[in-house]
């Protein structure tokens, strides 16, 4: 029986074979969640920069919501990079879920970018 761990690097490797075909077409927006925080950043892989950053831990999402793990944050965080990364000229990414199942916070996160203007 396949254990939940092999499950989860099926899906990662899975999902880094779908975006190494887009990888130098446009930037891709990734999303890691931890168990206390979320953290989104656009990278542009063809030249190695991270364009825009936000996370829970940003001092301007204090007060925003409860806490960095509820859907709340998820949703401004998302809202936050999308700004972020239209201020720097980046409308279209693709979205890399690390692996992750698109439910719960990564959803919440990715519907508030999208809100904000991103294309993917």
């Amino acid at each position: 029986m396949i254990s939940k761990q092999e499950r989860y690097q099926f899906r990662k490797d899975r999902s880094r074979r779908k975006l190494q075909g887009n990888a130098f077409t446009r930037p891709r927006l990734s999303v890691y969640r931890s168990g206390r925080y979320m953290y989104a950043q656009v990278v542009d892989d063809a030249k190695g920069l991270t364009l825009a950053a936000a996370s829970s831990l940003d001092k301007e999402l204090k007060g925003k919501a409860d806490s960095g793990k509820s859907l709340a944050a998820a949703k401004v965080v998302g809202a936050l990079v999308a700004k972020r990364a239209i201020e720097k000229g980046v409308k279209n990414v693709c979205f890399d879920r690390g692996g992750r199942v698109f439910h719960g916070r990564i959803k919440a996160l990715a519907d508030a970018a999208r809100e904000a203007g991103l294309n993917f």
